[in-house]
């Protein structure tokens, strides 16, 4: 693992630098606008062009494509979408080659990024692969895939770096931003203020996904979830926030068609506002889960997936859990719910002692992950960046 020298801030640099990047979904989105916020304050002039979501775009990014299309879960669900998703990237590796770049990034997204970043790096070009596709849970062959790639792998979790060293492929640990952005002990009661609830409001967050498909599938079962809940917490309120106004719309109308009896706000706020203000997360599998506990806040993990997805994953799978605070514990330290387990009176039982009782163990045991992923993330990964592009000649 190279070690990455993190010196006093170094004078800004008037090149005029060319980079690709390509961000597959919302949380790429927010990890690669923390690198390039730092890339931009070192390399003023610098252009950034590719994939992104509203961070990056808000910094300036030239998005070819709409983040959405490519924002696709499920071994069988990509299929459907198979023939756009191709259309894209070769869209988007020939405008690379008509138009090298100096550097190019790929933001997890691996199925979509390694192959862009393999014929990038075919054709010269320097090709950086932040957020280690998880080689270190299922299809460990896939290293060999990365190693042709890639010239580094920038990672999130301290776990990975085992795997990388093991095929001697280049890896960097660079920590996680959220860990770095997120207070280790969050004020509560600010982030109530912004929702008008009172310090003894019973608030569950409900967090069905970013993804269209995961929203409709879970999110019926979330609400009646919460409506149980109010057997025994009636004045239990319960807070959604939509990923992006297509989700938020989409949100809408599922409630409306099922008439929750219990009161649900939705909101275009951040998730993580949202959970700090909670008492309590009722949230899909997936990058929220990690940021859930950065939160300090007691969860139930629940997922769904086609069958056939489910059926095939069983057998490739191999880590005793899928949601990432039992994954960076190893132990069960939030409950996991998958396929027919994710059911309203399930769910209903494992979230009610936590929206009673503070579970201040868990709290204890998430402060003490929360501090081994803080490692001033955007400008480590920046300054690795930087590394390749001093040397890309």
């Amino acid at each position: 693992m190279t070690a990455i020298n993190l010196s006093p801030k170094s004078p800004k640099d008037d090149t005029v630098l060319r980079i690709g990047i390509v961000a597959g979904e919302a949380s790429g989105d927010v990890l690669a606008a923390g690198f390039v916020a730092v890339l931009k304050d070192m390399y003023p002039n610098a252009i950034f062009e590719g994939i992104g979501g509203k961070h990056l775009t808000a910094l300036g990014l030239n998005s070819l494509f709409d983040m959405e299309e490519l924002s696709v879960m499920g071994l069988v669900e990509v299929l459907k979408h198979l023939p756009r998703l191709l259309h894209i990237r070769k869209a988007v590796v020939q405008h690379f080659l008509d138009n090298p770049p100096d550097i190019f990034i790929g933001v997890d997204a691996p199925d979509f990024n390694l192959a862009v970043e393999a014929k990038l790096k075919q054709a010269g070009v320097k090709t950086v692969h932040y957020v280690s596709p998880t080689v270190w849970a299922w299809r460990e062959s896939r290293i060999h895939k990365i190693a042709k790639a890639t010239n580094l792998v920038l990672g999130i979790f301290p776990f990975e770096a085992d795997i990388y060293n093991k095929y001697k492929v280049p890896y960097q640990y660079v920590g996680h931003t959220m860990a770095d952005s997120i207070p280790l002990v969050p004020d509560q009661q600010e982030k109530r203020q912004l929702f008008a609830l009172d310090g003894e409001d019973k608030v569950l967050a409900l967090l069905p996904g970013s993804r269209a498909r995961e929203v409709d599938t879970l999110l019926p079962d979330f609400i009646k979830t919460a409506e149980l809940l109010t057997l025994s917490l009636p004045a239990l309120k319960v807070i959604i926030p939509a990923a992006n106004n297509a989700r938020e719309v989409q949100i809408k109308q599922l409630l409306k068609a099922l008439n929750p009896k219990v009161e649900v706000v939705v909101t275009q706020l951040s998730a993580r506002d949202v959970m700090i203000a909670a008492n309590a997360v009722l949230l899909a599998s997936g990058t929220a889960t990690l940021e859930a506990m950065l939160c300090k806040k007691p969860m139930v993990v629940g997922y769904k997936m086609s069958k056939m997805t489910h059926m095939i994953m069983k057998r490739l799978y191999k880590p005793d859990y899928f949601s990432l605070p039992n994954i960076l514990a190893n132990e069960a330290l939030v409950p996991e719910l998958l396929q027919e387990d994710v059911n309203p009176q399930n769910m209903a039982d494992k979230l009610r002692p936590m929206l009673e009782n503070e579970p201040h163990a868990l709290i204890s045991r998430f402060t003490q992950l929360h501090k081994s992923l803080q490692l001033n993330a955007d400008e480590q990964a920046a300054k690795a960046i930087q590394g390749l592009l001093v040397n890309r000649t």
